[in-house]
Formats: C-alpha cells, sequence, structure tokens
C-alpha cells in the first residue's frame, strides 16, 4: 500500500457485469426479486429492463476500497453508502474515491460508482485501518 494524503484518488474499479450476474447474485443474496432476474416483469412494473441489486453496487465500493489494504477485506472497518441509481447489466461500472482523511492508520476515502453518466452509489464514505 502507498502512502496516503488527503486530496488523492483511489484506484479505479472498472467492472462490466455480465447478462447473467443477477441471477447468480440473486442466488448469492437470497433476492429473487423479479425486477432483477424477469426481464418481462422488470418491463411490466416500468423497468426498461432487469436492473441490478443495490448491494452490488455497494460491493464493488466495498471492494474498490479494500483494494487500498491490498484486497484485504477485514480493513475495512465502515461503509456508508446512499443508493441512487438503478444499475443495468453489460454496462461498465466505474468505482472511484478521493482520501478524505489520514489519521495514523485510519484512512477514510469518499467514493462514488457511476454507471455512465448515473450514480449508482453517492456520498459513500469509506474507513479502513491500514
Amino acid at each position: 500500500m502507498a502512502d496516503l494524503n488527503v486530496g488523492d484518488a483511489i484506484p479505479e474499479l472498472r467492472v462490466t457485469p455480465d447478462k447473467y450476474l443477477p441471477h447468480r447474485y440473486a442466488g448469492a443474496s437470497g433476492d429473487f426479486n423479479p425486477i432483477h432476474i424477469d426481464e418481462e416483469f422488470a418491463k411490466m412494473v416500468g423497468l426498461p429492463r432487469t436492473i441490478l441489486h443495490g448491494l452490488y453496487g455497494m460491493g464493488l465500493t466495498a471492494k474498490a476500497n479494500a483494494a487500498l489494504a491490498d484486497g484485504d477485506p477485514r480493513a475495512l472497518k465502515r461503509l456508508k453508502v446512499q443508493f441512487r441509481g438503478m444499475g443495468f447489466p453489460e454496462q461498465e461500472i466505474v468505482v472511484s474515491g478521493t482520501v478524505k482523511s489520514v489519521e495514523g492508520d485510519r484512512v477514510v476515502v469518499d467514493t462514488v460508482a457511476r454507471q455512465g453518466d448515473t450514480e449508482l452509489i453517492k456520498n459513500a464514505e469509506a474507513e479502513l485501518r491500514l
């Protein structure tokens, strides 16, 4: 892990979820809400297509921050997020962040997850012990 200073950008995490990611995520999370896995149902309730699970975006936010500790999720001590936009399979998600504070081994990072112009996760704050 490199030395971090206030204002430093964290490395971006870029992920393009494949078409079947919501199905696998539903199995892993137990969230089988049809807006995530049934295209016809999603359209019937007014969505353009199936959408990603919000917690998937939160997981990507956690992963991007844990990368500061060589990918060790135990370094992530707190993660606060706001779910703001719908994410879709087969479109790239970019997670980026800026170091907000550094105090000893405690680092706080402001983080956002975007898909195109849509902020899926915003006002996220991750606290790590490095």
